[in-house]
């Protein structure tokens, strides 16, 4: 299996507190977060929609995404990539860089001013 989209082990150590705890209660248990979180990974890394993300690996789309944006509203993401910044980490970066498309890729007239 290609694991380049996975968190290691150790960073996981690092990490894995920061996260909720998983429901272990009665009725269907939850996805790892380690899972959710290599699936947020793999969706970042790749820049694909989250339809694409490999559910046989990482579970549904609708379960990453939801916990993703749970986290993203709690600040749980935020702390995750601090402590990976913190630890000198260089599977996960922050990039602010952008791009900006010709006016004619957007399919502008030629010659317009």
């Amino acid at each position: 299996m290609d694991n380049r989209h996975e968190i290691s082990d150790s960073h996981w150590e690092l990490i894995r507190h920061l996260f909720p705890p998983e429901n272990t209660g009665e009725g269907r248990p939850s996805k790892s977060n380690r899972q959710i979180f290599n699936g947020i990974n793999w969706r970042n890394k790749t820049g694909s929609p989250w339809r694409d993300i490999p559910r046989d690996l990482y579970g549904p789309y609708t379960t990453i995404y939801t916990r993703y944006k749970q986290w993203c509203e709690e600040d749980v993401l935020a702390r995750v990539f601090t402590e990976l910044t913190d630890s000198e980490s260089d599977e996960n970066s922050i990039d602010s860089t952008s791009a900006k498309a010709h006016q004619h890729s957007a399919g502008a007239k030629k010659g317009a001013p």
